[in-house]
């Protein structure tokens, strides 16, 4: 189980701290996807303040429409008050604007809750809570609130675990592109938790994986190339040009040679 260990060290919800980089590294990507989607006074005014570095602007102008009721402002006052951009850094209202824009069913704020239910930020830690909120969010095909719900059902987080539900929602994020769910896919492939043992595509989804700069996936990729023959080797790196050629849609089982 040397890899499934890693995977604890890695990803374990319980040590969401050790990670938080990579839990926050999605900030300006939901700036812009919201306000392109956007076109009215004021929001034109808000999306220039922030390219120009500008939150105390962005921060007014998007605080107009969100007392509108206006769930993609709420939103980004949410992430204003959570990074402190703009505005004194304050979980709580980071939290209330999050909610409301959530009720509302945008999926990054739903995201952002479950985060902060993970963290305990602005409100008690409550995974049951986060859970709920990584579901509703990853329904909607939000990639690292369907990884999350995938690490979620692999340790049992309070839920049952369910390798199959884990290897559910990895194969979703994987399939947007998540290096960390594709690592987690080599490992489950590996171990044949939730899928039967299959070393190729254990290989295949961490060769996929490492080529994001995932550590854990270079590591799984050469454990297993140790214990695999030169032809399963490369049959392996054939599954996984056919699942990259494929815009990883096309890299289940049933594409084996």
């Amino acid at each position: 189980m040397l890899f499934s260990a890693a995977f604890i060290r890695m990803f374990n919800i319980k040590k969401f701290q050790k990670i938080r980089k990579q839990l926050r590294g999605l900030h300006g990507l939901v700036f812009l996807v919201f306000l392109t989607a956007n076109a009215y006074a004021g929001w034109q005014e808000g999306l220039d303040a922030l390219n120009a570095g500008d939150y105390g602007a962005a921060f007014k102008e998007f605080e107009v429409l969100a007392e509108q009721g206006d769930a993609a402002a709420q939103n980004n006052l949410g992430i204003l008050y959570s990074q402190g951009d703009g505005v004194t850094q304050n979980y709580k209202e980071a939290f209330r604007w999050f909610s409301l824009a959530a009720e509302q069913g945008i999926p990054s704020a739903q995201y952002r809750l479950g985060l902060m239910h993970s963290k305990g930020e602005g409100v008690p830690q409550n995974y049951k809570k986060a859970i709920k909120w990584y579901l509703l969010a990853a329904q909607q095909g939000h990639t690292r609130a369907q990884f999350n719900v995938g690490v979620f059902y692999y340790l049992g987080e309070s839920v049952l675990q369910d390798y199959n539900e884990a290897f559910k929602w990895y194969t979703f994020a994987a399939e947007q592109g998540h290096a960390g769910a594709q690592t987690n896919l080599g490992i489950m492939y590996s171990e044949g938790e939730g899928v039967p043992q299959n070393n190729l595509y254990a290989y295949m989804w961490a060769n996929i994986g490492s080529m994001s700069g995932q550590k854990e996936a270079k590591g799984l990729r050469d454990f297993l190339s140790k214990k695999m023959t030169t032809s399963e080797i490369e049959k392996a790196q054939v599954l996984a040009r056919k699942c990259i050629k494929s815009k990883l849609k096309e890299c289940a089982k049933k594409t084996s040679p």
